[in-house]
């Protein structure tokens, strides 16, 4: 647990203010808080807003009927979950009926994949992405070469950015599927899909179809799927303060689409399986508040980035910023690689000051590899390995950001004697 809004309750015997206002959180305020674990790796998971906990906590004890169902209950709870994909779909500039629900976004990004892959057919055998996509994305890709895809990867530039010309060339005339993320989970660079995906329009009705993984974009950043002409988009709950274990996937109107789960015929007939209507729920309120709160969040997370990076400069002066620094640079994501010091030896000595962050993907964190994003950005392994990602969330305080570069000014005078030489 971290430092965060509870409702007048005491978590680790420290008392922490609840930040309400009416209709919801205010997530453009600062919450004052005592001294406590500060929390900066929110691109992992986040903690659920309160308010999502108590409507999942109700749903589970009072609307608990199956949406299918015929009888009250069961009406219910269809009602619930067509209200919350109202929800999810107004904040993508989206139609009702084509959010889809899924496990999360892991799920999204293989349907979004193999669903367009088995509708295309067998003629069209070539699909293309970035080199620095999530891992769910990258294990989908080489899969497809073992079942004997072509797969053209575009490399980007030194802050983690595609060429939106680039990645156009790269279609043949039997590409099926440009796959394209919006915020590089490590590093933080926004991509150019509004320009990509405008670029493929004009190439005209047999283009291929155009797949954003919106995972860690999702509500920090306007999303517009029209503007944008995408035909695909993965999102997550879990990634906004919403539950785990679900997320969506959204499909253009019209774009044919092969289901990856058989059975009742749910979610249009193409993702069957009894709806979670509880995380369903949790999804659609932690939309709601993000929607009252987007813009204000926004400009005060672009702030403590700024203060992040600056405290971590005058610190550590061969510290390097991984990713945009100011353009193209999401608001709530700061990598630094801290050359001659091991990443995963600076994330338990900041742990053990009470301070949690990550050295990369969560879906991979268990490897001992250097990450493979830092290397495409064109860096070395000892900046791949010293590399840690710090992330914050709406509930993130100026006291949290200055906790952290004191506990980090700490750490590597601690971890000092045990230098790797660099060359």
């Amino acid at each position: 647990m971290y430092s965060g809004v509870t409702r007048g309750m005491k978590e680790d015997n420290i008392e922490r203010k609840t930040c309400l206002v009416t209709g919801g959180i205010d997530l453009s305020t600062n919450c004052r808080k005592a001294s406590g674990p500060v929390y900066m790796d929110n691109s992992s998971t986040t903690k659920p807003f309160p308010e999502v906990v108590e409507a999942m906590s109700s749903v589970y004890e009072e609307r608990f009927g199956n949406p299918s169902s015929l009888h009250r209950l069961g009406s219910e709870s269809e009602k619930l979950v067509r209200k919350a994909r109202r929800s999810v779909a107004s904040l993508i500039g989206a139609g009702e009926n084509e959010v889809f629900f899924t496990s999360g976004g892991t799920e999204a990004n293989n349907w979004a994949i193999f669903g367009s892959l088995r509708s295309a057919g067998s003629k069209f055998k070539h699909v293309v992405t970035s080199s620095v996509e999530h891992p769910s994305v990258m294990a989908a890709m080489e899969y497809l070469k073992e079942l004997g895809y072509r797969v053209s990867v575009v490399p980007v530039d030194r802050e983690g950015l595609v060429n939106p010309g680039e990645v156009v060339s790269r279609v043949k005339e039997d590409t099926c599927l440009v796959s394209i993320m919006f915020v590089q989970n490590e590093i933080g660079s926004v991509e150019p899909c509004r320009e990509i995906g405008s670029m493929l329009s004009r190439m005209g009705p047999k283009r291929p179809r155009f797949h954003v993984d919106a995972v860690q974009g999702f509500a920090k950043l306007d999303i517009d799927v029209e503007k944008w002409g995408v035909d695909l988009l993965s999102i997550s709950s879990h990634k906004i303060h919403g539950p785990k274990g679900i997320g969506a996937l959204y499909i253009r109107k019209g774009v044919p689409m092969h289901p990856l789960i058989f059975g009742g015929g749910q979610e249009q007939g193409l993702r069957s399986g009894t709806e979670n209507v509880p995380a369903i729920v949790g999804f659609g309120l932690a939309c709601d508040i993000w929607a009252r709160n987007t813009y204000k969040t926004r400009d005060r997370l672009f702030e403590l980035r700024h203060r992040l990076i600056d405290g971590i400069a005058g610190i550590f002066a061969d510290a390097v910023l991984n990713g945009p620094e100011h353009e193209n640079a999401a608001p709530h994501i700061v990598n630094c690689s801290f050359p001659g010091f091991r990443g995963e030896s600076l994330l338990h000595a900041l742990e053990k000051r009470n301070v949690f962050v990550s050295t990369g993907s969560a879906c991979s964190s268990h490897r001992t590899k250097p990450s493979a994003v830092i290397l495409a950005l064109g860096k070395g392994e000892d900046e791949a390995l010293s590399a840690i990602r710090f992330s914050m969330s709406p509930f993130t305080t100026v006291e949290d950001v200055d906790s952290t570069v004191s506990a980090l000014e700490d750490a590597l005078k601690e971890l000092r004697p045990w230098r790797q030489k660099t060359t």
